[in-house]
């Protein structure tokens, strides 16, 4: 899900790793605020890809999002990119390659979630995953706290409508979470063998043509379509390259620390967006849910002093 990371797209590289040299005239834009704007246009591109499931199966969006991904950080990375099987061993491409079919199905299990229960539920379930990760590198007593609130908001969520939810969905966006802690691990894995940003555009690469034959079999010639490629292709921009940019420049100028702790508030976000752009009104008590894995993560994240982190690509 956002250049898909800590609580946040750890969301979702631009969030860890070495970063390329500085491409956007931001530096006069508070890097709190670029945080914000990051997760406003992650979740707003997850929004307008909901609406194109009526158009088109998830499968071919989440391709669509990815491919332009891929076309984007490969532009970027294509000097590299020429070099990548002549200077690498094979040990580095093959994490680079799990790097990247992590990418692929954190995605598509996000959309096939999104398809079947509320954004700012599917969101706040898959932000189970880099929690995970944050309580597992601490290993601090206290954190056990952490563990207690962010169940009890899913518990909550789970009891929270006025019908249950479907549990497919559910299940969808755990896979989701379990394939976000994965791609934080190989994130960093990635990173201490690529330079740059070769690594995250070789493994969109990867994941990209992993899930471009599910894509294809599943729309068929509607991706084809000039208007629902135009669609598609905003809703790549929208979710991977503009947060992407976005919380590159912002990691520049800010503790690692205190940009997983801004990110915790991606649930919230993602349930406005579901409100305003897709009519999913919340209950009370889904939204005391959110908060409670909102607050988890944020703790998690404070309690570390090096935090994993990770783009939602």
């Amino acid at each position: 899900m956002a250049l898909a990371d800590v609580p946040g797209e750890a969301s979702r590289v631009g969030r860890s790793g070495r970063l390329p040299p500085r491409t956007l005239s931001l530096g006069s834009v508070p890097p709190p605020a670029l945080i914000l704007l990051g997760i406003i246009s992650l979740q707003v591109g997850a929004g307008f890809a909901k609406h194109l499931f009526d158009r088109l199966p998830p499968n071919a969006v989440v391709t669509m999002r990815l491919l332009t991904s891929a076309i984007v950080l490969g532009f970027l990375a294509r000097k590299a990119l020429r070099t990548v099987l002549r200077d690498h061993s094979r040990s580095s491409l093959a994490i680079a390659a799990c790097f990247g079919l992590a990418l692929a199905l954190m995605n598509f299990s996000i959309y096939q979630s999104f398809a079947r229960i509320p954004l700012g539920v599917a969101v706040t379930i898959e932000f189970l995953g880099p929690l995970a990760v944050s309580i597992v590198a601490s290993r601090r007593p206290r954190d056990a706290l952490w563990v207690v609130l962010a169940g009890a908001g899913v518990v909550l969520l789970a009891r929270g409508g006025s019908g249950a939810l479907d549990p497919a969905g559910v299940a969808f966006a755990l896979l989701a979470a379990a394939c976000w802690a994965a791609y934080i691990v190989l994130t960093a894995a990635t990173g201490r063998r690529f330079s740059g940003s070769t690594g995250l555009a070789a493994a969109s690469v990867v994941g990209t043509v992993a899930i471009l034959p599910l894509g294809i079999a599943s729309a068929g010639t509607a991706l084809l379509d000039p208007r629902l490629l135009l669609i598609g292709l905003g809703v790549g921009l929208l979710s991977s390259v503009i947060p992407y940019s976005l919380e590159l420049e912002a990691l520049r100028r800010m503790p690692a620390r205190v940009f997983g702790v801004l990110m915790s508030l991606e649930p919230a976000v993602a349930a406005l967006v579901g409100m305003v752009l897709l009519g999913e009104v919340l209950t009370a008590r889904q939204w005391i849910a959110i908060c409670c894995v909102i607050v988890a993560c944020a703790g998690a994240t404070r309690s570390q002093q090096e935090p994993p982190q990770a783009p939602q690509t």
